[in-house]
């Protein structure tokens, strides 16, 4: 986000991270205590046997680790309305929707007025770095976001995605005052219900204000490919609003087409300067500078699932550099990116120690029992850990999933960089599936073609980028032929069998693209195995590759070479 720099102390707030940072395990001690004081009567914490203690040991001896399907039933009640201080002693003004989810269905997070001032926090914090490297002055920032709707559960609580509840939240305009006024886009096409219609007004309001924007934001890197590749098939639409001062019709919501046709006057010039600036670029390298030529960077998440999309962003940014968003989860925030000069490959973060008490659990290698976490300080520089939360939210040692390597100290505070979900095999852009969420895809499918007497001998899968948007391949070698309607209502099974509701959300919105299902020839997965096997594998030890990677080229060919049938889904047609 951006804010103007005289509304903000930005050496203060650099100077506040420094103390806590060279502080690090007095603070994460003093906000466990804290934590624990504030929900010390909440049924989760008195069921654990804690009885109002705030000693570490005690926490670590009598709270378990958990995982989402642990805490569902908690956050449960809270949803269908129950007030009693559950997990939380705190207000709980909204429940956070994820699209992760490890159970084929999205899964609920409170959400409290903390986890609202951490997002404020980080949000000071991250900047004061980031413009301490790449001063922006008091411009305008070209922001792709979107908030949906919040909608109330049957208990009378608002929920939606995380992301909405910070837009929504009211401490938001209050807490940065100044951000909503550096914004290209009037509200009214941040909370648009059509996501399309709002993508082109982003770009229309970015455009109309190209010599003040100083960076452009999306919350991820897919996000901004996204935006720039819808750019180039839209350009000389935009260019004509612009020519004329008239809104395209293609804009109908009633809300924001008003909040946009404001904005317009004829301008002839600046529509002559567009044209010229497109049709001189080639292949569309360096499109972003082209048209924004202040802009200092672009920024957003770009490690994880985001880094096949790190080379496309990169030729539309030219030589602007490219600045990874700081790390955090539906669960609340981790760590921030206070060195933003490293390239997104080498992105790392370092932890702030007040946002919540962390644990890591040091990976263990296959076969052993699961190691004893070490707390913030107590990690050694070169190793893997999973991390567990504690927040004032009512997550406790809850194993968010992600697997960090740390690479550093900032101060006393480790600096990590994310390796990968634990779990997670299939993502594009904000969806998230796990390898158990393949398996209930392809069960539920199997059940159609059991019908005709067939099964599915082995499966694996892929996610394709290489097209716009990218899109879910699942290869299936099965016991027999049959004919293409049979595979066609298969696929659209496995389709629609992806719960997870970043994926739905981005399947109906045309984000993501139809699945995919490759029918291979009989063997094939024989294949694979042997070719493990020729590599030093064990037989007796081999499990099949669920999800093959663009890296894993030989087994992706060996899939590939062997497709005898192919059907695309028509299941969000």
């Amino acid at each position: 986000m951006l804010e103007k720099v005289e509304a903000l102390d930005l050496s203060k707030v650099i100077d506040e991270f420094e103390e806590m940072t060279r502080n690090a395990g007095e603070v994460q001690e003093k906000t466990l205590k804290d934590i624990l004081e504030k929900n010390k009567s909440t049924f989760y914490l008195q069921k654990c046997g804690l009885n109002g203690s705030t000693d570490i040991d005690d926490f670590r001896a009598m709270v378990p680790l958990v995982t989402d399907h642990d805490m569902e039933p908690y956050v449960k009640r809270m949803v269908e309305g129950d007030k009693s201080p559950i997990l939380t002693g705190l207000p709980v003004s909204a429940i956070s929707l994820s699209s992760g989810t490890t159970q084929g269905r999205p899964k609920f997070i409170p959400f409290t007025d903390v986890l609202m001032e951490n997002t404020l926090q980080l949000y000071r914090t991250a900047f004061a770095f980031r413009n301490r490297e790449f001063p922006i002055g008091n411009g305008k920032a070209l922001q792709f976001i979107f908030s949906s709707k919040q909608y109330i559960s049957e208990g009378g609580v608002p929920v939606g995605t995380a992301t909405t509840n910070v837009y929504r939240n009211p401490n938001f305009k209050a807490g940065i005052r100044s951000i909503r006024s550096m914004y290209c886009s009037p509200d009214e096409v941040i909370f648009s219900p059509d996501v399309h219609q709002a993508l082109y007004c982003h770009l229309l309001c970015g455009i109309l204000s190209r010599d003040e924007v100083q960076y452009v934001f999306a919350a991820f890197a897919h996000s901004l490919v996204h935006a720039f590749r819808t750019f180039e098939h839209v350009w000389e639409d935009i260019v004509a609003d612009i020519r004329e001062g008239v809104l395209s019709s293609r804009i109908t919501v009633p809300s924001v087409r008003s909040a946009v046709s404001k904005l317009l006057r004829p301008n002839p010039g600046l529509a002559n300067l567009i044209r010229t600036r497109c049709l001189n670029l080639s292949n569309w390298y360096g499109l972003i500078p082209a048209l924004f030529p202040n802009a200092k960077y672009v920024y957003g998440i770009m490690t994880g699932s985001m880094e096949p999309y790190v080379n496309k962003l990169r030729h539309y940014a030219g030589d602007l550099p490219l600045i990874s968003h700081d790390y955090g989860s539906s669960e609340g925030w981790i760590a921030a990116n206070v060195t933003p000069r490293l390239p997104p490959e080498e992105a790392v973060f370092a932890v702030v120690p007040n946002f919540g008490y962390f644990e890591f659990i040091p990976v263990a290698q296959t076969g052993e029992e699961m190691p004893k976490p070490v707390g913030l300080t107590e990690v050694k520089v070169g190793e893997e850990y999973e991390i567990l939360l504690t927040n004032y939210a009512g997550m406790y040692r809850y194993r968010l999933g992600d697997v960090v390597k740390v690479v550093g100290f900032y101060n006393r505070t480790p600096q990590l960089k994310f390796v990968c979900r634990k779990n997670l095999i299939l993502s594009i852009n904000i969806d998230k599936n796990t390898e158990r969420d393949l398996q209930l895809s392809v069960e539920a499918a199997a059940k159609r073609l059991s019908v005709e007497k067939l099964e599915v001998i082995d499966f694996s899968s892929h996610v394709d980028v290489s097209t716009e948007p990218g899109h879910y391949i699942i290869f299936w070698e099965i016991s027999g032929g049959t004919n293409k309607g049979v595979l066609q209502e298969c696929c659209n099974v496995l389709d629609r069998s992806f719960l997870d509701a970043g994926y739905v959300s981005s399947r109906k919105t045309k984000s993501i693209g139809p699945l995919e299902l490759r029918v291979v020839v009989k063997g094939t997965f024989k294949k694979i195995q042997e070719h493990y096997l020729g590599l030093g594998a064990s037989a007796g030890q081999y499990k099949t590759p669920r999800c093959v990677k663009l890296s894993n080229k030989k087994v992706l060919q060996i899939l590939c070479e062997n497709v005898a049938s192919r059907v695309f889904s028509t299941a969000f047609e």
